[in-house]
């Protein structure tokens, strides 16, 4: 396990990465997220406002986080494949001085990570939060993605070696 500390506005967060074939329990997952490959290739889509990112987001209520990862896929990337479980996140906010206690997220929380290997990419439509997808080398990530840390990289070549 590698952990680190990042900023998320004003808060310091503590992030873990745990490489494991077993999710946590569900109501601790905060959000699911995915790496989506072509063959070699990485799939980015552009968020409105935020950027180049890989897929992901919160789970829905009645959704597993296989079903939402799909669902987010689809909705972000306009793609759809099967998945393998890579691990998840432990996002720590017990050193995290402006955590709010009845706030959207607990103290401790996880978000999961898959691999996503791309069958089919339908019409994008842009109807959703993202206005383009790319594939790109796994190697340009940082090219794209602002806030690129050690775990996201520790979790996006565990991704490239399931292949």
């Amino acid at each position: 396990m590698t952990s680190t500390y990042v900023k998320w506005g004003e808060a310091r967060v503590k992030l873990t990465w745990n490489p494991v074939a077993q999710l946590p329990s569900r109501e601790c997952i905060t959000s699911v997220h995915g790496f989506c490959f072509k063959e070699d290739r990485l799939m980015l889509v552009n968020l409105n406002h935020r950027g180049w990112d890989f897929p992901g987001g919160h789970i829905e209520e009645g959704e597993t986080p296989e079903v939402c990862m799909k669902r987010e896929a689809y909705e972000e990337g306009y793609v759809s494949g099967s998945l393998t479980l890579l691990g998840y996140i432990t996002v720590d906010h017990n050193e995290n001085p402006v955590w709010v206690e009845n706030g959207l997220y607990p103290k401790v929380g996880y978000q999961v990570f898959f691999r996503m290997d791309i069958d089919q990419f339908h019409e994008f439509k842009g109807q959703y939060e993202s206005g383009e997808r790319k594939l790109i080398r796994p190697s340009e990530v940082t090219d794209y993605y602002q806030d690129w840390n050690g775990i996201y990289q520790q979790i996006l070549e565990a991704a490239v070696k399931q292949r």
